[in-house]
């Protein structure tokens, strides 16, 4: 997703008062919370980024939706958003959270393609794999393309590894049509 850099200065400035109280690891927990909440519910989503519905409306949402779910780092952050009328960028704010969090860990996130559901037993694989190539810990999010026959196809920020049955037979077909025009 992209963010704009009014998320990513907030998100900034979040983990930078997480640090000072000695709460990033809560405060990541609560982030991943409100964001796993907006994205769930569309109706919230276009509620937020209504330009027709007050923004003290939107505070007093935000406001019932996460008063005692939240540490109160959190919620007070929450709270500044709402007064500062940035309601519309909340998902962008959590995702840019999310990025910035992972970096300071130093967590990757990569994307695994496959054609078939992986069991819990593959995907630690993979994961181990992953964590022994890049030396640092990985998180995996696993998606079914049945288009791909088989194999994996593994995306990690800009690098994809594409080890499916179907980049195989495309390459397979470029050699056949490169032989016959010569």
């Amino acid at each position: 997703m992209l963010v704009s850099k009014a998320a990513r200065r907030y998100a900034t400035a979040l983990l930078g008062l997480a640090k000072e109280q000695d709460a990033v690891e809560r405060t990541f927990e609560d982030v991943q919370f409100i964001k796993n909440t907006v994205e769930g519910s569309r109706d919230l989503q276009l509620f937020l980024k209504s330009p027709v519905i007050k923004p003290d409306k939107k505070a007093n949402a935000l406001e019932a939706l996460f008063e005692g779910k939240v540490s109160e780092l959190v919620f007070r952050f929450v709270n500044l958003i709402a007064r500062k009328n940035r309601q519309n960028i909340i998902g962008e704010i959590t995702h840019a959270f999310t990025d910035i969090y992972n970096e300071y860990a130093g967590i990757i996130e990569a994307e695994v393609f496959v054609a078939n559901e992986l069991d819990d037993k593959q995907k630690d694989q993979v994961i181990k794999r992953l964590e022994d190539v890049t030396g640092k810990k990985v998180n995996i999010t696993v998606k079914v393309q049945e288009d791909l026959k088989g194999g994996m196809a593994i995306k990690i920020a800009d690098t994809v590894i594409d080890g499916t049955i179907k980049h195989k037979l495309e390459q397979l077909e470029d050699v056949f049509l490169n032989t016959a025009t010569e």
